[in-house]
């Protein structure tokens, strides 16, 4: 099992849905970083469960408590230990799962790669739970990136076939991505909350889910940042957001669209602003030849619909090595992708602050 990321910024995620804790140890904070506590708990909120009718209604508090690696309000630079405890599990939700696969989940993979020793409740280490860690490692680097005037920023691009307004690729700015973190539900365009709940709910009530997408922005990236090839701005953030358990396809700028395009579209004419390079378009999403260029960052990721569905479906029992059906009872997300926001967040600001750190561009 590969359970680390980063070259200088290093993580070690660890922990199950239904074990006593999870957590992540991150290896490479300079000492002296100031970590501000009630920061990690805002973001940490805005990805716990059971506080929006789109999400599950597992209630978790998401509190981390932090066993090294800080000391008074500082980074020692030693690993920094964070670890949150589980607290609300319902295991026998779970017990016909340990023969019959969920169609659409990690359930058969994981049984055969690991030899049925996997722990089943809840989705184990596949479940979506362990992106929790990941908001608290992320939420850590856009501490550090903030002090290099980086914010970053998402919202809710689409669910289903309701979509809200786009980033403006250009023109976003720092504040509108401050403020946008503020929202509960998080769209630029606050109208689209309704059909977009109304979307989750009709999936809800029958039985099924429902999926989407994230836009996230990051602005304040200098030019410069990444390498070509292995080390590219787009296949590093790209690694981690693969790792968030929902997400099938990422696309940066114009992403898919580009190859319905001419040349003359999808280049970025350039010209100086204020004594420094802009470029008047962003079809590239801020990074040509895997490094950025000083323009905003825009990624999509796209998250399938929840597999964990109470309509009854097609699998097979490895047990008695027959075809059966399913229908999964507990407690489930009609739709991840409110929740998802911040973990894509959190993937970005990770990604950005271990490209930085790379002694090469010594931007950090």
């Amino acid at each position: 099992m590969r359970g680390q990321f980063g070259e200088h910024f290093k993580l070690s995620i660890f922990g199950e849905s239904h074990g006593p804790a999870i957590g992540m140890v991150i290896d490479g904070i300079p000492a002296g970083t100031v970590i501000d506590e009630e920061a990690i708990a805002r973001d940490m909120a805005r990805r716990a469960p059971g506080n929006d009718p789109t999400a599950t209604t597992r209630k978790e508090a998401d509190r981390v408590k932090i066993v090294s690696g800080l000391f008074e309000g500082r980074a020692t630079g030693t690993p920094l230990c964070g670890m949150i405890e589980n607290t609300n599990t319902r295991s026998g939700d779970y017990a016909q799962l340990r023969t019959r696969m969920r169609p659409g989940h990690a359930d058969y993979a994981g049984f055969i790669k690991y030899g049925g020793y996997n722990d089943p409740r809840g989705g184990g280490h596949f479940s979506a739970r362990l992106t929790a860690p990941l908001v608290f490692a992320g939420s850590i680097a856009r501490q550090i990136l903030a002090a290099k005037g980086i914010e970053i920023a998402a919202h809710i691009a689409a669910i289903g076939d309701v979509a809200d307004t786009p980033f403006d690729p250009v023109n976003v700015d720092a504040a509108a991505l401050r403020a946008l973190r503020e929202r509960r539900f998080t769209l630029i365009d606050p109208a689209k909350e309704a059909p977009m709940r109304a979307c989750v709910d009709e999936a809800r009530m029958a039985m099924d889910s429902v999926g989407g997408m994230v836009e996230c922005a990051a602005v304040g990236v200098p030019a410069g940042v990444g390498s070509p090839f292995f080390g590219s701005v787009e296949s590093v953030v790209s690694s981690l957001l693969f790792s968030i358990p929902a997400v099938k396809a990422v696309e940066f700028g114009d992403g898919m669209a580009l190859p319905r395009m001419r040349g003359s579209q999808s280049n970025d004419a350039m010209a100086f602003e204020d004594g420094r390079v802009r470029t008047l378009t962003n079809h590239n999403g801020g990074v040509t030849g895997g490094i950025t260029n000083g323009m905003p960052v825009i990624l999509r990721a796209a998250l399938k619909p929840t597999p964990s569905i109470a309509r009854e479906q097609r699998t097979v029992n490895l047990e008695t090595g027959e075809d059966t059906t399913l229908s999964i009872t507990g407690r489930h997300d009609p739709c991840v992708v409110p929740r998802a926001v911040v973990v894509v967040e959190s993937a970005l600001a990770i990604a950005l602050c271990d490209l930085m750190m790379d002694d090469r561009a010594a931007r950090l």
